[in-house]
């Protein structure tokens, strides 16, 4: 499809970049995102997702907006507690770019709704706080071949990953992390704190990374986790192989 006069003027700023263009743009109007979590992380994934012009977007997520998040999740105001945060997302992408083909799920992702929730997706980046979705979600993209692009924070670190486990050289999320499992007593950010600034960080980058998947600018960032530290401050790459045992991408 070609773009409209007011999508050329829009995504201007896109369009004069040789590594995206105008066909780089069209990718990213034609393409549906699935987000996994409208909180810390998904909030300015979502905001700079819809204003690239993303052209479909589900978030899945069935958390209300609490006080205490709104010194991180800046996507949701003050007057948004008790709401709905993907449904708050919705008319926040809504104000932002009308264009933007967005749906709103308040349900938990699932071993038994995941095909249903991801199917359809050409990336999904998923920002949740827990090992048992983060490893449903990795599993499910590997079998549909979809790219994932992980993200996630903790006090003043960032971490973001790119996988393509069903590739022979590039390793899964599973990998990563084996089989990681939410011990009860397991620390979150409730006890610990996080940094909201750090949170922006970690959505933004994600972000860049979905739009890096679409349109394919840059060098290829699969099989390598950054790791931002926000206290020395410092960035440090590094590179995951593939686990020849990993029952996830089977190596």
């Amino acid at each position: 499809m070609s773009l409209s006069d007011d999508q050329l003027d829009r995504y201007a700023r896109h369009i004069v970049l040789k590594e995206i263009g105008g066909e780089g743009q069209r990718k990213l109007v034609d393409a549906q995102v699935v987000l996994v979590g409208a909180g810390g992380i998904g909030s300015p994934a979502i905001q700079y997702l819809a204003a690239a012009g993303v052209g479909a977007m589900r978030v899945i997520d069935d958390d209300e907006v609490a006080l205490d998040n709104l010194q991180r999740q800046t996507l949701f105001g003050t007057a948004d507690v008790g709401k709905a945060k993907a449904e708050v997302a919705r008319d926040a992408v809504a104000r932002l770019n009308p264009d933007v083909r967005f749906e709103a799920v308040r349900e938990r992702l699932t071993g038994s709704n995941v095909a249903d929730l991801l199917g359809e997706a050409d990336v999904v980046l998923d920002g949740s706080d827990n090992f048992a979705t983060r490893l449903i979600v990795s599993d499910y993209c590997i079998a549909a071949r979809i790219p994932l692009v992980s993200a996630a924070i903790g006090q003043f670190q960032a971490q973001i990953g790119t996988f393509r486990g069903w590739e022979a050289d590039k390793p899964c999320y599973r990998c990563f992390v084996g089989d990681a499992f939410d011990a009860e007593d397991c620390d979150s950010c409730s006890e610990l704190g996080v940094l909201g600034a750090m949170v922006g960080i970690a959505g933004s980058w994600a972000a860049m990374e979905v739009i890096r998947e679409i349109v394919g600018f840059g060098e290829d960032p699969t099989g390598k986790l950054h790791v931002f530290d926000g206290l020395r401050p410092g960035l440090r790459t590094i590179r995951i192989v593939k686990d020849p045992a990993c029952k996830g991408c089977k190596g």
